[in-house]
């Protein structure tokens, strides 16, 4: 057993289900090369680094980092819930709201809920979860609510005494019709927050809801996320998300979604968004079980001075997934020599009477383009920001006009500007 998973090991306070996650953890070790979902995620540096646990109480950050962030909102600091941050005013009714930590004190539901088994041997950090997660969202609105007011969940990473490791795990309801409007923020607050942010979220849409979901990732250029979503869709369902990856020395994020109902409908898109030596990891897992399901899935990907940017789209259409129409697109361009793209789109089909395509491609601003803009004045730096903007932006038409897309175009205009090409 390595430094990392010795130290995380170190903060167990779990019941005897949980420390059988643990020991199954610390049984199979992290994933390596050899691991088909791995291979191109580097975890050599973080298995010899060791991590304490956050204090009970929130560190305290500027409250001024939270002006542009309106309520309802539920703020967490190093992984712990800051509810003089937090503002639930205005949460609409029908819609609950809290954190899992008020939930565990009664045991029961919330235990049941992080009791999950995590079969595959290359879950390490998914195990882990259901081992040490002591915090996060739990977010239900009722059957019928019409929620048109976002709702915004607020990550912050503050320096502290040593590096800490949190683990969060999210439970995102909507029950029969209901609609909803979320957008998820991942913040640092100060320089130096090299902390381990390992988040796992569940999210269940019943049957005829739709859920909209921005997400924006800016953490501290030295911490590490890895980050996991599973999202089960029933008939008529509407999931619509735009991830915006901007932050974290190693950033991953894994989006698997079950279309199990006929009808489910699922768009998500995404930009990723390397600098300097960071290295953005993306992987999509869709399975199509039912039929007339669709996806759309629409990434951007751009890599600036020694980064690395990864994508790996797979789609699966079941048997009996008649009709289903799927649809993946990533394109990559390439802003420094020394910077590195990989993309693997997969697509596996079981069922016949079906729409899909995929595509991927990696390469540099269009050189027409780039002379079109310089002959009608515009200096070679501004050409070539207007070009690698307009690029990164196409993805956030997923989420429509309104507080998301503003939330999300805001963001990406600041990280651009640090962008610089070659």
């Amino acid at each position: 057993m390595g430094p990392l998973l010795e130290s995380l090991a170190a903060g167990f306070r779990g019941d005897s289900s949980r420390r059988a996650a643990l020991d199954e953890a610390l049984r199979d070790g992290l994933p390596g090369p050899r691991s088909e979902a791995w291979k191109y995620t580097p975890l050599r540096a973080l298995e010899r680094r060791r991590f304490g646990v956050a204090a009970a109480e929130p560190a305290a950050i500027d409250e001024a980092l939270l002006a542009h962030i309106p309520s309802p909102r539920l703020v967490f600091v190093n992984g712990r819930h800051a509810p003089a941050l937090s503002r639930l005013d205005g949460l609409p009714q029908g819609v609950s709201l809290r954190p899992l930590s008020s939930a565990l004190a009664g045991g029961g539901e919330a235990l049941r809920f992080l009791s999950r088994r995590f079969e595959r041997s290359d879950e390490v950090f998914a195990r882990l979860n259901a081992a040490l997660a002591d915090e996060g969202v739990l977010l239900q609105a009722d059957a019928g609510v019409e929620a048109e007011t976002p709702l915004h969940l607020v990550f912050v990473g503050a320096p502290a005494d040593g590096d800490l490791a949190w683990h969060l795990r999210h439970r995102i309801e909507l029950r029969r019709g209901a609609s909803l409007r979320l957008v998820e923020h991942r913040l640092r607050a100060g320089a130096d927050a090299r902390h381990l942010d390992n988040t796992l979220a569940h999210v269940h849409l019943a049957q005829g809801a739709r859920l909209a979901h921005a997400r924006i990732q800016d953490d501290d250029p030295g911490a590490t996320a890895l980050l996991r979503t599973d999202a089960v869709l029933a008939e008529d369902a509407e999931y619509r998300r735009v991830d915006v990856e901007l932050g974290a020395a190693l950033s991953r994020h894994e989006l698997n979604v079950r279309l199990e109902g006929d009808r489910a409908r699922l768009v998500a898109n995404g930009v990723l968004l390397g600098t300097g030596r960071r290295h953005l990891d993306t992987r999509l897992g869709i399975d199509h079980v039912a039929r007339d399901t669709s996806a759309e899935l629409l990434w951007r990907g751009a890599a600036a001075d020694r980064s690395r940017a990864v994508f790996h789209g797979g789609i699966l259409i079941r048997e009996g997934a008649d009709g289903t129409d799927a649809r993946l697109s990533n394109k990559n361009l390439l802003l420094s020599a020394d910077a590195e793209i990989d993309t693997q789109p997969v697509l596996v089909i079981h069922a016949d009477e079906v729409q899909a395509a995929h595509g991927a491609t990696v390469g540099r601003l269009d050189p027409d383009a780039l002379f079109y803009l310089r002959a009608r004045g515009l200096p070679e730096a501004q050409a070539r920001a207007l070009l690698t903007g307009a690029f990164a932006r196409e993805p956030l038409a997923a989420i429509g006009a309104g507080p998301l897309h503003a939330a999300l175009d805001a963001a990406l205009a600041r990280a651009l500007e640090g962008v610089v090409a070659p």
